[in-house]
This record gives structure tokens, sequence and C-alpha cells, in this order.
């Protein structure tokens, strides 16, 4: 294996563990949320409040040593407060930009669904083309950007649900859940007299990240992996209790963590076993459910499911 992905595997290594001091308990959300870093998506946490969300987006962003700027979405909220403003310098005589939190390394878009789909709407444009447009004047993202946003999934009242494209902008979604018993008592026992995230420290730096982000890329795929990531996309846009399937930005998505994965368990190469563990996360979140949708297949996990049960694996025999 080349010595490049070795050492970038090492790197990510250490910034999962580091997060884990904070996190406790959640090896595979912190690695997904990794893996949506490295991959250079976004990632909605949908989850019950006082399980870790904000303390998950902290960590990672005090992990890798990056600029973090926290948004709480409320309905009187303007896409000003996001985008930023132009204001007038009476000195200068000219418009001056001056940067909303959005202009940051890792953005917490806290509640967004409490975010009128006015304001929303102003992530759109910096999730997908890393860029903002105020006033007619374009300003870049910096680099890297990762936007984490939360929201509860079980709360109705003054709340604003995402719409398709804005939620086709999230490279993953995941929730965090509640901790085993030993897992709280140990929370608490980390808690008693200073949280351990005043204590964290950085293990790596933008440099590493971008490195990361590089290697990432480099993972191979086999044709027949794409394959079968193909023919999961295809199974979305014709399962019978899915109304609308994924985009091929789902496949993008899909191939790109898949190669995220495989460098964060020290390989060079992509396996389909990859593919099915990534597909709820990545997937789920971008089918769109008809009106007759039975409760426990609103999210699109039980499809899923589904359908990695019936589409066959590269050099597997079909189900009969």
């Amino acid at each position: 294996m080349d010595n490049a992905v070795i050492g970038a595997q090492q790197k990510v290594t250490e910034i999962i563990n580091n997060i884990e001091k904070v996190i406790v308990g959640k090896r595979k959300a912190v690695e997904l949320a990794v893996i949506t870093l490295i991959s250079q998506g976004h990632l909605l946490i949908e989850d019950r409040p006082g399980v870790g969300k904000t303390m998950l987006a902290r960590s990672l962003a005090k992990s890798i040593n990056c600029t973090f700027r926290r948004i709480q979405f409320t309905p009187d909220m303007l896409p000003g407060d996001i985008t930023g403003v132009s204001v007038y310098n009476q000195k200068t005589g000219d418009f001056e930009f001056r940067p909303g939190p959005i202009v940051s390394q890792v953005v917490l878009a806290d509640e967004i669904n409490r975010g009128t789909p006015k304001v929303q709407s102003a992530l759109l444009q910096p999730m997908e083309e890393r860029q903002i447009t105020v006033d007619g004047n374009t300003y870049a993202m910096p680099n890297p950007f990762h936007v984490l946003a939360t929201q509860d999934p079980l709360d109705y009242e003054g709340v604003f649900p995402l719409p398709e494209a804005q939620l086709d902008r999230f490279l993953m979604r995941i929730s965090l859940g509640y901790p085993s018993a030993p897992d709280e008592i140990l929370i608490m026992e980390r808690q008693q007299y200073v949280h351990p995230i005043e204590q964290l420290c950085p293990v790596a730096d933008t440099s590493d990240v971008r490195m990361l982000q590089e290697t990432v890329k480099s993972i191979y795929v086999d044709n027949l992996v794409k394959q079968y990531i193909v023919s999961l996309i295809e199974a979305t846009r014709n399962h019978r209790a899915i109304y609308a399937g994924s985009s091929p930005r789902g496949s993008l998505a899909l191939f790109r963590t898949a190669q995220a994965l495989a460098l964060i368990q020290g390989r060079d190469f992509v396996l389909p076993d990859d593919i099915k563990a990534l597909a709820e996360p990545v997937l789920a979140h971008r089918l769109i459910s008809p009106p007759t949708a039975q409760p426990q297949d609103k999210d699109g996990r039980a499809s899923i499911a589904q359908i990695l049960e019936t589409v066959p694996v590269p050099g597997a025999l079909p189900r009969r």
C-alpha cells in the first residue's frame, strides 16, 4: 500500500480518537462525521436535544484547528444574517462587505429547520458552489469548508421542513442516539469538574485536512463496484415505495464516501461492503416517499434496507 495512504490513515485515526475524548461510545457516528469532512461534503445530524450534536461539531473543529462559527436558526432571521451585508463607509465613500458567520471553515447550522425557507436558501450556494453572492459580488468560502446542521426530527412546532434541494446538499444524514448505561456514567464522570471540550487539543491542521481530502480521491474503485453503486441508485428510482429516487449526486456521494471509508480502514481500494455500510446515511434522506407510505417508510431507511437485500453484490449470484 502507498505510504501516502498509510500516513493519511494514521492521521484520520488520530482525529477520530481525539473526538472520542468528548463524544463517548459513538465511534460509528464519529467516523461518519469525519468521512463527510474528508469527502468534502456536509453533514446533517438529526436527533433529540442533549445527545451531543453541538459537541460533535465543536470537537471536530477543535481537533483539526479550524475556525468555527455557530448559527442559531430562528424564524425571524434574514439571509444577510448568514451571508453578511455590504455596509457604506462614509470615510472612503465605498461599500464594504462584512462577512456573515457562514464564512468560516467549520459552520454549525443549529436547528436549521427553524429558519424560514428564504433563510434556508441562503445556504444553497455556499454548500454547493463554495461561494456566496452579496449585492452582485461573489466571495469564495475558506478551504476547507464544512457545514454541520442539526435538527430535531420529532419537533413539529415552529419549524420549516427542509426542501428536497436543501436535503440533497448534505452528503450524509446521521443520528447519535442515546448512550448506553456505562457510557452515560462515563460521561458524568468526565464532566464532573470540567467539560472535556475545554481541554481538547488539535491533532491536525488545515493542511492535514486538505491532504486527507486529496488522498481520498486516489483510492481505487473497481468498475464492478461503480456498477453496483449505479444499480443501487437505479433501484431507488424504480422502487414501488419511493415516489422519487436519488439523483446522480447520490451516486457521486456514495462513490466518494466509500473511498473515505476504505482510507479509514487502511485500504487503498473500495469493497462492496463499503457501499453497503454507507448506503443508508448517504441515500435515505435523498428519497421522497409517497403520501400513502407507512410511518416507518417515511425517512427512506426501510426502503434502502430492502434495496440492499435485493440488488446483487458484484460477483455474487442474485437471490431467487
